[in-house]
């Protein structure tokens, strides 16, 4: 992902999931396509911004808490948190958080 999310009108939620990996994809960078695509699908999902060197951030944002719990419960993203802790990561960390304000720039 190289773009930056398009959030609504504080307030909103993000999810922060922070990271460090295991040695090799073990297949990773498909379940992460898979994922980004099936949480896009999902009542409630506003968008999603990723970045890996050394430590890997991954910030979904959200409209509820609501929405990220059914998130959080999907059959396929639980069996990616299982293969997560069992393949991938050597450590994560992850923050749910109340967008109260937001704000930006941007070059036209």
């Amino acid at each position: 992902m190289s773009e930056i999310a398009k959030t609504p009108q504080t307030p909103y939620y993000a999810v922060i999931f922070t990271s460090e990996r295991t040695d090799g994809d073990n297949h990773y960078a498909e379940m992460a396509d898979e994922m980004v695509k099936l949480a896009s699908v999902q009542p409630g999902f506003l968008g999603v911004e990723s970045a890996r060197e050394g430590v890997g951030i991954t910030v979904s944002y959200w409209e509820s808490l609501e929405a990220i719990q059914i998130w959080k419960q999907n059959e396929r993203h639980l069996v990616a948190q299982r293969q997560g802790r069992s393949d991938w990561y050597l450590t994560y960390k992850t923050r749910v958080c109340k967008v109260e304000r937001d704000y930006g720039f941007e070059k036209g």
